[in-house]
């Protein structure tokens, strides 16, 4: 058929159906960015580091969920907590480094509290404040420490020592509940013993992140790595089944991956995550932005902060065993680095990928249409896994994928 015209190329092409297909401007509208912002990342349980990030009493890390600044922090009873990072007093942030510990003292903070910089208001480790400057002279009997505190998250440590964070008080189910049973094939290797952050960077990625989100979560674009495809295209990797979760969560079943066809690659076997089956490899893609991808002796997790409609924050963590040796370390490493480290054989091949998708989809660029109606039987080329995903996201917007403009529910009588 010949090249289409404006007319022709805005038409949906052949017997495509609603939900084979969505909207170009849900990722690069700023209202929809917005309202993603308000009615999802609020509203959902967010992993937003590792607990050997903060291995000892008055660790901490700062992370942002929805643009809330947000502190975690391992109190002196080993229990971590999550707190806005704001002072109650003026709204200023407490702090403002990424990571570290309030141990010792520092110019502006006493040992063993967070302290705000502005006005050297002092909270321990729980939240509780626990000393107000000048508080009688300021404040007679009108304001005590008792009044004010932290404002407290909903925290859980879950799924090999992942630290989970909401921002919605009243959210209805655990970590556990919101997952779904997406974690069955992997929780007994990440929970079988402690694990450790060995490797992490981080990049701003010049696209939306539900784009970042779509190259994990379909396998169709394998054609656009070729280690995986000299390592992974047989019988068994096309007989993969994606499998859908409730709550938009989606997990690609596992099949042995072949290093030894690959110049310079060598078997994982011996370095395999307790209770995985050797050169296995099995991926989470959770709504709605994070992916925990366990091949063989190396786990990498992907932890999304979304910035803008053509912005999106990735912190890249590579995990393994507590109780590695020296060695198994190293060589965990090596694996990890070798394909997804910051010049691994995958990671560039992905971020120009979706870089240069998003520049087709700017805010000034035509509506089009971005198909996802590939059907293989559920198996790895099949779009299951992104229609189950857009579907998930029309439902917490109340936009029809499709056409934005439309409610979800007009969206599905239109369909019907």
């Amino acid at each position: 058929m010949p090249a289409r015209n404006q007319q022709q190329w805005k038409e949906v092409p052949g017997k495509l159906k609603p939900g084979e297909y969505v909207d170009s401007r849900i990722y690069s509208d700023k209202k929809i960015f917005e309202e993603e912002l308000v009615k999802i990342w609020k509203n959902v349980w967010v992993p937003v580091c590792h607990e050997s990030e903060l291995d000892k009493p008055y660790d901490f890390r700062t992370v942002t969920i929805s643009r809330e600044p947000v502190i975690v922090v391992r109190g002196t009873d080993n229990q971590v907590r999550a707190f806005l990072n704001v002072c109650p007093h003026r709204g200023n942030m407490i702090e403002n480094r990424p990571s570290g510990s309030f141990e010792n003292g520092t110019p502006s903070g006493a040992p063993k509290h967070m302290t705000c910089m502005f006005h050297a208001w002092q909270f321990d480790m729980k939240g509780n404040c626990v000393h107000i400057s000048r508080s009688k002279e300021g404040y007679q009997d009108r304001l005590d420490c008792k009044d004010v505190g932290l404002r407290r998250l909903r925290c859980e440590v879950k799924y090999g020592g992942f630290v989970w964070v909401t921002l919605n008080d009243k959210i209805e189910h655990s970590v556990e509940e919101w997952a779904q049973g997406s974690f069955d094939c992997m929780q007994k290797a990440l929970d079988a013993e402690p694990l450790e952050v060995f490797h992490y960077h981080k990049a701003i990625i010049p696209c939306n992140y539900k784009l970042w989100h779509d190259t994990n979560s379909e396998f169709y674009h394998d054609y656009l790595h070729y280690h995986n495809r000299i390592t992974g295209f047989n019988d068994s990797y096309f007989a993969r089944q994606n499998k859908v979760f409730d709550n938009g969560h989606v997990n690609v079943g596992s099949f042995e991956v072949q290093y030894d066809n690959y110049e310079g690659f060598e078997s994982r076997e011996e370095l395999s995550f307790p209770h995985l089956p050797a050169n296995h490899w099995e991926m989470i893609d959770l709504f709605p932005g994070m992916n925990f991808n366990l091949r063989g002796s190396a786990l990498r997790v992907d932890l999304m902060t979304p910035l803008g409609p053509d912005k999106v924050m990735i912190e890249y963590r590579g995990l393994g065993l507590k109780s590695d040796t020296p060695e198994e370390r190293l060589t965990r490493q090596r694996h990890h680095n070798s394909i997804w480290g910051p010049f691994g054989r995958n990671l560039h091949e992905d971020l120009i990928a979706v870089s240069t998708q998003q520049s087709t989809m700017n805010e000034w660029a035509d509506e089009r249409r971005i198909l996802h109606g590939r059907y293989e039987g559920e198996t790895i080329h099949d779009e299951v896994g992104m229609r189950h995903f857009y579907d998930e996201w029309g439902k917490w917007m109340d936009r029809w994928p499709g056409d934005p403009e439309l409610s979800y529910n007009e969206g599905l009588r239109k369909a019907a």
